[in-house]
């Protein structure tokens, strides 16, 4: 059977963005993902997806725990560059920005922020590059009102690019934004 997959297809699924985090031992760490939804109601879980070649996968497979952080529209390009485009194996991401222990110690981002959840880990599946982390919900809050940070609004109106290790990554994207749609076809 021929495929005919067109990666720009990908792009109509509905993202937020976030901040998962996690620790080991003292140290801290936290990407942004576009993956974390609810699971179930009752219990109440969520998940997560995480490359694994990233820190914070190695971290919430090591402590356990999540935290995942649900960031606003008003979130500023420098607050995701340092959670999505830099390595917590060469930085301390959690050096300039607002953030608290949560109630299992892992570190919640609070500047930026509609609201806080935190997770312990009950299951983990692997899915090729990624782990998915499913886990129940230990406590939530919420920060502040407004609007959250969508994939479509980080692209659109923030002229935001998806990170290599992202799950919604294309090798090529920045030529597919580029690629005009056939003629005639609706735009």
């Amino acid at each position: 059977m021929k495929s005919e997959f067109d990666p720009r297809s990908l792009f109509s699924i509905s993202y937020g963005l976030y901040i998962a985090s996690s620790y080991s031992g003292d140290r801290l760490n936290g990407q942004i993902v576009n993956t974390v939804f609810q699971v179930t109601a009752s219990p109440p879980r969520i998940s997560v997806c995480i490359n694994k070649e990233n820190l914070t996968h190695d971290f919430i497979s090591e402590s356990g725990v999540f935290g995942v952080s649900v960031l606003d529209e008003t979130a500023p390009m420098t607050l995701i560059g340092t959670f999505g485009f830099r390595s917590g194996r060469d930085a301390n991401k959690f050096e300039n920005v607002g953030y608290k222990a949560g109630t299992t110690g892992a570190p919640l981002v609070t500047e930026h922020v509609l609201s806080v959840l935190e997770a312990k880990v009950v299951d983990a599946m692997s899915v090729g590059t990624h782990t998915i982390f499913v886990g129940d919900l230990l406590s939530g809050e919420v920060l502040a009102t407004g609007s959250a940070l969508t994939y479509d609004y980080y692209h659109k109106h923030l002229k935001g690019k998806t990170p290599k290790n992202a799950p919604s990554y294309i090798e090529s994207e920045s030529k597919q934004e580029k690629i005009e749609p056939e003629k005639g076809a609706n735009r």
